[in-house]
């Protein structure tokens, strides 16, 4: 069965479903339970008497939290509601926008803000889910994101990383992976951390190095709201020098079983159930599985791609010695080219190579908090991780009429990174002024890589002349441990309520190149006025360089390999930046952020040339290169502006406006444009619902994205010298990214329906969403085409509707 006849039979399967629930569905009035806990924002302890309304319900509905600082509101309508939280002493929180479904309860954790002055002075603050970060130490560049969003926005394939697409400062013009592109800087840059623990990737069919990938593990049904942030990040947070995705999975219902299936056309089937373990310790868990198949369209390769995955987390509850939580993520994709299989306008295959992928990813990890008293916790987490790919290729002998006789393998890599983490942090509330967090974080690396090469290998010889290269070439060979170890300390103050500051310092050592590094962090937030905010951040950050390049094995004299590059210091940066924002009205804000980074330490070639690894990791191989030396820099600034109606009134509206200029120097001096330089990143997105039904309890909905960026710089092919090296693609390396591609254009709508059902708690969604309307084919790559003997333009997916039903009971 091809990949286009299950594209087809899924869309009639989806299709079947919607018309069947619009047939037998009936729709009458339904409420449903909204509960959670209620939190001191910074020590994180239970606030007793808090009062939560639901506003403009009739009658009022409202209810206090207990001892345990939980709530519980029942018979609250379904549909969207605002709730008001309220203790005293504690800035006052207005939370819009909660959809209420009859299928789940709503599950919310509030935190509330205590305030340094009189009574008087606490104000109704406006939502926060939006304005600020979860990590309170985070004053700039950070924002949240919810399961909502995620599943919301048109065009994000309900992956959290192409939903990070749609906010300023983040570019990733590329239809076929959801590389996440900072200001300019390489993927590379980007850290995922999954409740606290950084791990290599989050992606299927993730290669070594890498931070992107064609398909998302992370299923969004088991998130809870998490933060993105994008530079001058807090002292917490190391070993990243663009962004950092701080990934959290929600606890499961502690007092019902419930379920969740989804059916779509990109990310396929998915099952999710979650229930109590021990009502009595408010134990539960949440465990999602997910089997898909995505198809041409979305991939970019006529080859089809297999991926499952599970997730799962554990809430033991409250012991005596404290609370645990277990959670993890596993994937396995695998994919297949033919060679005598590719399709013109293949992304990814080759005509004269048969490639075979196979991947695996692990996260496992159990976290322990515990209280020493009211205002102080200590939290510590361990877990492993690992990420395992081998491809092999086996090159095509053909004759001269271009039929295959034979072939023989060409490329032999099998890798597996693998991470053991030890996170411990204590935090200590020292009273509504004086925060203080400290930590350590430790990761043990596992470095097992083996790859073999004789893949047009010039310098290999045929002695037998069988058009096959007689032996391969060691790349890399490596089984070693090494650590990361990291120690950061961090403080809030609070002068008023509406002047805040923060400032750290964390420190790294790499065990492998016996490398140090010590980073400062500072931020400033100033609310001058009710309505306008300013802030400050200041950030050192360093990185160390990625695995592909630190084991490369570089062939030092005939016969001897050895790796020149593991000697390597860390990748540093300064990062400035300097943020206005402004309220324009009940539900609008508007948003500005300058920012200046600085980047050194950045290994180039030892040789001049203008080779730098910053313009390496948006693809699934590395242009790995020995003899690196740190001796390259670079720099990134640009303004970023948002304009934000939050969703009220039944529509919401996003613009982001991203202008920066991303440059570097080699090792020849040269100041060039980094291959991430596209100049301008423009983004519109717009929702709207339309309730219907007798209690006007369900909803059409109505998503658009239109999103458009300037050409990513490339490196032109030396057309003459690639036929006099036999085929093998040489760019010409001293005008690197002086051409540009055109200019991305894309333009994304979904339509949807959310119903209740009248009798049970059943809720159903459906939507098309519709990608790609005006099936631009952007631009992919330049390259060089064996089988034309000339330079072709590659172009990306078109049009493409991607459909999902979802029922929870």
């Amino acid at each position: 069965m091809n990949t286009l006849t299950i594209r087809n039979q899924t869309v009639k399967i989806l299709i079947g479903i919607a018309l069947a629930l619009f047939l037998v569905f009936n729709s009458f009035g339904q409420t449903q339970v909204i509960k959670g806990k209620i939190i001191d924002a910074q020590a994180e302890y239970e606030l007793i008497g808090a009062t939560i309304l639901v506003l403009g319900s009739e009658p009022m509905l409202g209810t206090i939290t207990d001892v345990d600082g939980t709530f519980r509101l029942e018979n609250v309508p379904v549909g969207r509601q605002t709730l008001a939280v309220q203790y005293v002493g504690y800035k006052n929180q207005t939370i819009p926008n909660v959809l209420v479904t009859a299928g789940k309860e709503v599950i919310l954790q509030i935190k509330l803000e205590e305030s340094v002055e009189n009574l008087e002075a606490v104000v109704v603050t406006a939502s926060a889910s939006k304005d600020l970060p979860i990590n309170e130490m985070a004053k700039v560049s950070a924002r949240t994101f919810s399961l909502e969003e995620t599943t919301r926005f048109s065009g994000g394939r309900n992956d959290v990383a192409r939903l990070a697409t749609s906010f300023a400062g983040v570019s990733a013009p590329n239809d076929s992976r959801n590389d996440i592109v900072v200001r300019g800087n390489s993927p590379t840059g980007l850290q995922w951390r999954i409740e606290g623990i950084p791990v290599p990737t989050t992606n299927h069919f993730a290669t070594l190095g890498v931070t992107g990938g064609p398909v998302n593990a992370l299923n969004t049904n088991i998130l809870r709201t998490s933060d993105f942030l994008t530079g001058a990040f807090p002292a917490e947070y190391g070993n990243a020098n663009a962004a950092v995705f701080d990934v959290n999975f929600r606890n499961g219902n502690a007092d019902k079983f419930e379920f969740t299936g989804q059916m779509s056309a990109y990310s396929g089937m998915e099952l999710m159930a979650e229930g109590p373990i021990n009502r009595e310790k408010n134990s539960s868990f949440v465990a999602t599985y997910r089997y898909g198949i995505a198809s041409l369209a979305a991939t970019g390769t006529s080859a089809v791609p297999y991926y499952q995955d599970f997730s799962f987390k554990v809430n033991l509850g409250e012991t005596k010695i404290g609370k645990f939580e277990v959670f993890g993520l596993g994937g396995l994709s695998s994919i297949d080219f033919k060679g005598d299989e590719v399709k013109e306008g293949d992304l990814f295959a080759d005509p004269a190579v048969d490639a075979y992928i196979d991947n695996t990813l692990g996260v496992i990890g159990m976290s322990h908090l515990v209280r020493p008293n009211k205002t102080t916790y200590i939290k510590t987490t361990v877990g492993a991780s690992t990420t395992q790919n081998n491809y092999y290729q086996d090159n095509l002998l053909k004759d001269n009429g271009g039929e295959t006789v034979g072939k023989f393998r060409a490329t032999n890599v099998e890798t597996a990174d693998s991470r053991y983490t030890l996170s411990s942090v204590v935090n200590k509330k020292f009273n509504a002024r004086w925060n203080l967090r400290a930590g350590y974080l430790g990761e043990l690396y596992h470095a097992d890589f083996l790859y073999n090469d004789r893949d047009n290998r010039a310098e290999i010889p045929d002695e037998n002349n069988d058009e096959i290269p007689d032996y391969f070439i060691p790349v890399r060979n490596v089984s070693e441990y090494y650590l990361l170890s990291r120690v950061f300390g961090q403080a809030e103050y609070k002068l008023t309520d509406n002047l805040s500051t923060t400032f750290g310092v964390t420190t790294q050592y790499l065990g492998l190149s016996e490398r140090f590094s010590v980073e400062p962090r500072a931020a400033l937030s100033y609310q001058f006025t009710p309505i306008q905010r300013i802030s400050l951040a200041y950030g050192l950050h360093s990185q160390m360089a990625p695995s592909p390049i630190l084991f490369l094995q570089e062939e030092t004299s005939p016969g001897v390999f050895e790796r020149t590059n593991k000697n390597l210091d860390f990748i540093k940066s300064h990062h400035f930046v300097a943020g206005y924002d402004r309220n324009l009205g009940k539900d609008w804000r508007f948003k500005s952020e300058i920012y200046y980074q600085h980047l050194y330490n950045i290994p180039v070639q030892s040789t001049p040339s203008s080779y730098a690894i910053i313009n390496e990791g948006a693809d699934f191989v590395f242009d790995e290169r020995g003899s690196l030396v740190n001796e390259g820099t670079g720099r990134n600034y640009g303004l970023e502006l948002t304009l934000e109606k939050f969703f009220s009134n039944d529509y919401y509206l996003l613009m982001t406006t991203s202008l920066f200029d991303s440059k570097y120097s080699g090792s020849d001096g040269i100041e060039r444009s980094t291959s991430f330089n596209n100049q301008f990143v423009y983004n519109v997105l717009f929702g709207k619902e339309w309730k219907f039904g007798p209690a006007q309890r369900n909803a059409w909905t109505f998503d658009t994205k239109f999103t458009t960026s300037g050409g990513k710089p490339y490196t032109p092919v030396n057309l003459e010298a690639t036929r006099a090296n036999a085929g093998r693609e040489v760019r010409m390396d001293e005008i690197a990214y002086s051409e540009r591609y055109a200019n991305y254009f894309r333009w994304d709508v979904k339509f949807g329906v959310r119903m209740n059902s009248p009798r049970r708690n059943i809720s159903h969604q459906f939507f098309v969403d519709l990608q790609n309307v005006t099936n631009r084919k952007n631009e992919f790559v330049r390259r060089y085409n064996e089988v034309t003997d000339e330079v072709n333009s590659i172009k990306q997916i078109g049009f493409f509707p991607d459909l999902m039903y979802r029922i929870q009971f």
